[in-house]
């Protein structure tokens, strides 16, 4: 009896160190994944200000980018942005980001609130396992310039979105839609 109550004593203490190691991956994925968009909306409005949205494409197309890499090569993480409506062609989603932009759009269908919207996973990858985590980036008042209904956007947002990204496909978006997502993952 008194290994049978140590054996289980064990086991649930090996789940108990799993379920923390768990949850502190996740909290270190939640924190490098909102540590870019707030440095990105400064940057922006920043843009926004001088130039008006159509100096802020720009931005997402150039600076963006740069800063999550900046971000990757600090944190460890690989960093990027996704949308299921990409305007960047290196913004395509893969399977599993895809499968979670989807039930991102379902939830937020059924009434949730995006801005929490995440899925944490360790999934295994052409024989290797990573930890992946997905944060939806909902559309802001900021991103209806550049990102919103056709007929709302200025003719310089069109004719600089035409230059910039010939097969764009993200814009007819309205405040509170989920726009993408910021994903992150890193090798275990």
């Amino acid at each position: 009896m008194k290994r049978v109550l140590c054996l289980v004593l064990t086991t649930i203490g090996a789940q108990l160190a799993l379920a923390q190691n768990n949850t502190a991956w996740v909290e270190e994925a939640r924190k490098v994944a909102t540590s870019v968009p707030p440095k990105l909306l400064k940057v922006l409005n920043d843009e926004i200000a001088k130039g008006g949205h159509e100096g802020a494409i720009g931005v997402c197309r150039e600076k963006a980018p740069q800063m999550a890499k900046a971000a990757s090569e600090e944190s460890g993480w690989m960093i990027r942005r996704v949308s299921l409506k990409n305007r960047n062609p290196k913004a395509v989603p893969d399977a599993w980001e895809r499968a979670a932009l989807e039930e991102f759009d379902r939830r937020a269908a059924a009434g949730e609130k995006p801005p929490t919207f995440e899925k944490a996973e360790v999934v295994n990858e052409g024989g290797t396992s990573f930890r992946r985590y997905m944060r939806a980036l909902p559309v802001q008042e900021i991103c209806l310039g550049c990102h919103g209904p056709a007929d709302k956007l200025t003719d310089a947002v069109k004719a600089k979105l035409k230059a910039s990204y010939p097969e764009d496909r993200g814009t007819g978006y309205k405040l509170g839609d989920i726009r993408g997502a910021m994903t992150i993952k890193k090798a275990m």
